[in-house]
């Protein structure tokens, strides 16, 4: 693929991944191990039970980590093929108007209102300039990188959660520091979230930590 169809195909991304794709990743495997810190019966778990812990929430975010990287290169191999189909449509279409509408519909339906038939002229313009088009999809070397990144978010995120009980023997205090790093880490990228989208850091800070203490008030009412 040239330089230039990488640009057009929306290659240049953001450095490795944009920060709701960081944010969603880390949330998503605090929340699986969550889950396992959960589980942790204070009156009999022993040290034994405390490595088990530990070795499954890696295990489990490690897997997890695993599906959301290879899922990451199979929607972007996707999305770079849809591109190209896109591509050679409107240079195969019958007329400019044609192609135009091939342009429309490929928008979403909200950045469709505010395209004007000018620009889909010179988006259609851009397109039959291109000095070459890939005959199929490739994942780039930016690609590999953003899915091993996600695959490390995940696994990551297992630590602070399970930590704790690595290094504190009462276990019902590591519980406790457990949940409350959790919390923590909840309303950190609830506040990244919030800032990213404008919606109010803050605000969505506590709603994501008020998230996960529901979370958690569900697994001790499950038995955790």
């Amino acid at each position: 693929m040239s330089e230039q169809s990488e640009k057009d195909a929306g290659a240049a991304r953001t450095p490795v991944l944009s920060p709701v794709d960081r944010v969603s990743e880390s949330l998503f495997g605090l929340f699986m191990a969550l889950t396992f810190v959960g589980a942790v019966s204070v009156a009999e778990s022993g040290r034994e039970d405390i490595r088990k812990l530990f070795v499954a929430a890696l295990g489990c975010n490690l897997a997890w980590g695993l599906v959301d990287a290879v899922m990451y290169l199979v929607r972007t191999v996707t999305d770079r093929g849809r591109w190209l189909t896109l591509v050679r449509s409107v240079r195969a279409a019958a007329d400019a108007e044609s192609g135009r509408r091939l342009i429309a519909g490929d928008l979403s339906r909200v950045g469709a209102r505010f395209v004007m038939s000018a620009e889909l002229e010179a988006i259609r313009g851009r397109i039959l300039a291109l000095a070459s088009v890939p005959a199929r999809p490739k994942l780039l070397r930016g690609d590999l990188l953003a899915a091993l990144g996600i695959f490390l978010i995940v696994v990551a995120s297992t630590f602070p959660v399970v930590l704790p009980f690595m290094l504190i023997q009462d276990v019902g205090f590591a519980k406790a520091l457990s949940r409350a790093i959790a919390l923590a880490m909840l309303f950190v990228g609830g506040v990244a979230l919030g800032r990213y989208a404008g919606y109010g850091s803050w605000r969505v800070g506590f709603m994501m930590a008020g998230l996960g203490t529901a979370l958690v008030a569900a697994v001790i009412a499950l038995g955790g």
